[in-house]
């Protein structure tokens, strides 16, 4: 099968067109197409009077070899066509279950359900080995009765909210699917595969920026979790680690502790948790796990009419079905050093409640998989430095978090309502006393107020020199009534465990750091990888095997 790369059409091509493209790209005689998939389509609007969709295609042609032999002799300079790489994954050992049915045998615990964990959990059940994966939170339908409840009523609940629970806090979110992450293996390919069996659209093996919505990954990580607990997987909710076991001497991992003082023995455990599993990062802290501090990023959440975005970044094509709601990407490099950006943009969705902690206030952007609300969200954060923001001790970042999420939940009246600011009054640095045309949409609700007494001040200056800079690039950007809603602190980890080659930390053998809150992974997708290739290094452990080439 030949992969052909780059094969550009009108938005408006007739289906015949793709087939005819793959003939005139190959020079093929009549006929010898076999058939054909699409691996992945996206766009390029550039040019915004004329839109091109771009493919990439699986082709089966007869005499393949010839043809490509052809082609490279025609087109020497040409990498748009080559044989298609092999993308399924095998599972490292084949002796799970004979390992499993051993005297004495430790079950490998999996900590945190979000996408790396369930992910390593899932493969580590197919491999027969039985694990064992505990959630502090509740079951994804339980958890959003009690995420609702923080929206609707500010009702928080510390074990249960967009940060903790079944799926993790990617249920919570746009459903981004895409990764920026180095995948020579093709993981990824294989993490939209189970999702697609777990009844996400089909849509996401194929678009260049797939995303599911909240209410499908809701349906899917139940099915994921179904399947575990099929295949012998246990999972145990509302149970919290809250200490290891460890030899003396050595530092071995013997076995986790949870809240309730239960000793769980196991040799191999993956930590899964998420970039807010603070008390967990302190417990392991106060346990000699190695960490250091990690740079992330600090800023508001930015609303404006999707209409206005669709018109600046599609133009006449604005509305066009296979487009659907515009995104963007945006980046300013300030004066005075700092890197502004766009962070998880969410096209016609909200701003959602995102604290975990009581007394705090923290953005996040969800949509659902229409992305038919009326207002586009992102992220619009400035990055930090540990040492020069905060000291550079590991746990320094989180007491900078919670500086900033304490000031503004005091700037939006101590309720959970949020501070904003429109994005006029920002610039001008006066503070907002009433919102205009674009109405936020952040549930319970929010404070017009001014938003520099959230923020640290070079991220004030930061932010107000690049959005007149953005306007330049996507008009409308810089509107007045846009509005801002602070605080986003949760960009990523603000922390790193590091890990070995063999995926194990450095100086507590068998723990195995692994996804978002151990900073090797920005999202669900790359958190699913992390979890498919940690499953991959404690199977091959277990199995007494080495562990390598593995990418950890």
């Amino acid at each position: 099968m030949l992969r052909l790369t780059e094969l550009r059409l009108p938005l408006d091509h007739a289906p015949k067109d793709l087939e005819a493209a793959v003939y005139e790209r190959l020079s093929l005689a009549p006929g010898a197409l076999e058939q054909f998939s699409v691996f992945r389509r996206g766009h390029d609007a550039r040019r915004r009077s004329a839109i091109k969709l771009v493919y990439t295609l699986d082709c089966m042609v007869k005499d393949e070899a010839e043809v490509l032999a052809r082609y490279r002799a025609e087109h020497p300079e040409d990498v748009h066509v080559n044989p298609t790489p092999d993308m399924v994954w095998q599972p490292p050992i084949a002796n799970g279950a004979a390992l499993a049915g051993r005297p004495g045998y430790k079950r490998p615990v999996v900590i945190g359900a979000g996408p790396c964990g369930f992910m390593a959990a899932l493969m580590l059940a197919r491999m027969g080995l039985r694990p064992l994966l505990l959630e502090r939170g509740k079951v994804v339908r339980e958890r959003t009765v009690d995420t609702f409840a923080l929206w609707r009523k500010s009702e928080l609940t510390p074990e249960s909210n967009v940060q903790f629970g079944e799926g993790g806090a990617g249920t919570f979110s746009d459903g981004k699917l895409y990764s920026q992450v180095r995948d020579p293996r093709f993981l990824g390919r294989q993490v939209l595969r189970e999702f697609v069996a777990a009844g996400a659209p089909e849509e996401i093996l194929y678009l260049a920026h797939p995303h599911i919505g909240t209410f499908r990954l809701v349906s899917m990580v139940e099915h994921i979790r179904a399947e575990i607990e099929a295949a012998g997987g246990e999972y145990r909710f509302g149970t919290r680690v809250d200490g290891l076991e460890l030899e003396d001497g050595t530092r071995r991992l013997k076995g986790v502790r949870t809240a309730t003082g239960e000793v769980i023995e196991a040799d191999h455990v993956v930590l899964a948790v998420g970039h807010s599993a603070r008390d967990t990062f302190t417990m392991l802290h106060e346990s000699g796990v190695d960490m250091q501090a990690k740079p992330f990023s600090i800023g508001v959440r930015i609303e404006h009419p999707q209409s206005v975005i669709d018109t600046a970044q599609f133009g006449p094509s604005a509305g066009n079905d296979l487009l659907g709601a515009a995104e963007y990407r945006l980046v300013h490099h300030a004066s005075n050093g700092r890197g502004v950006y766009s962070f998880c943009m969410c096209p016609g969705g909200t701003v959602v409640a995102a604290t975990s902690e009581v007394g705090q206030v923290v953005t996040n952007g969800m949509s659902q998989y229409s992305r038919a609300e009326r207002n586009a969200n992102s992220g619009m954060v400035v990055d930090l430095r540990p040492g020069e923001d905060y000291p550079n001790d590991p746990l320094a970042g989180i007491a900078f978090q919670r500086h900033w999420e304490r000031q503004a939940f005091i700037a939006g009246g101590g309720d959970y309502r949020a501070p904003a600011q429109r994005v006029g009054d920002f610039l001008a640095g006066r503070p907002s006393t009433t919102l205009g045309a674009v109405v936020p949409s952040y549930k319970p609700g929010v404070t017009p107020t001014d938003l520099s007494t959230c923020l640290p001040d070079f991220a004030v200056e930061a932010l107000r020199e690049a959005l007149p800079r953005f306007d330049r690039k996507l008009r409308g950007f810089a509107m007045e009534d846009a509005v801002m809603t602070g605080v986003e602190t949760r960009t990523s980890s603000p922390l790193r465990l590091p890990r070995g080659a063999d995926g194990q930390s450095l100086n507590t053998p068998g723990l195995y750091p692994a996804g978002e809150g151990a900073g090797y992974a920005g999202g669900i997708l790359s958190a699913g990888i992390d979890g498919l290739r940690i499953a991959e290094a404690v199977a091959l452990s277990m199995a007494g095997q080495p562990v390598e080439g593995l990418g950890l």
